[in-house]
């Protein structure tokens, strides 16, 4: 099994949606992988293939499995064993730790007091 990432779509290139192959063409640079155009939902797309590591998260990657062709040793069918997950954040920045109302309760907890003879007995 590998994890992909790093997906580039490229273009439409048929209308096979079922069709999902990827042709390995070259290592990555580390060499802990390879690089590889696919043929995916009818689209061209091109990325890195790693192997799984046990203990390793697949950080919003899609987990696959790659059949080699017998005709051709450098193509692979290609199964999606789970597909890529969408971040949790559709946000850009730093995480918003604080919300109105807690800005409100920080308001009322932390302002200068009234005087005590504005205050009720």
């Amino acid at each position: 099994m590998s994890r992909t990432g790093n997906n580039i779509g490229v273009r439409k290139l048929s209308n096979r949606p079922e069709q999902d192959v990827a042709l390995l063409y070259a290592p990555t640079d580390d060499e802990k992988g390879a690089r590889y155009m696919r043929v995916r939902k009818g689209e061209l797309q091109m990325g890195e293939a790693r192997p799984l590591a046990e203990g390793q998260s697949l950080c919003g990657q899609e987990l696959v499995r790659m059949r080699r062709r017998a005709e051709l040793p450098m193509l692979f069918d290609v199964e999606v064993i789970h597909p890529a997950e969408r971040p949790m954040r559709d946000t850009l920045g730093p995480a918003q730790v604080a919300s109105d109302e807690y800005r409100r309760n920080w308001e009322d907890t932390f302002a200068p007091h009234k005087a005590s003879s504005q205050l009720a007995n």
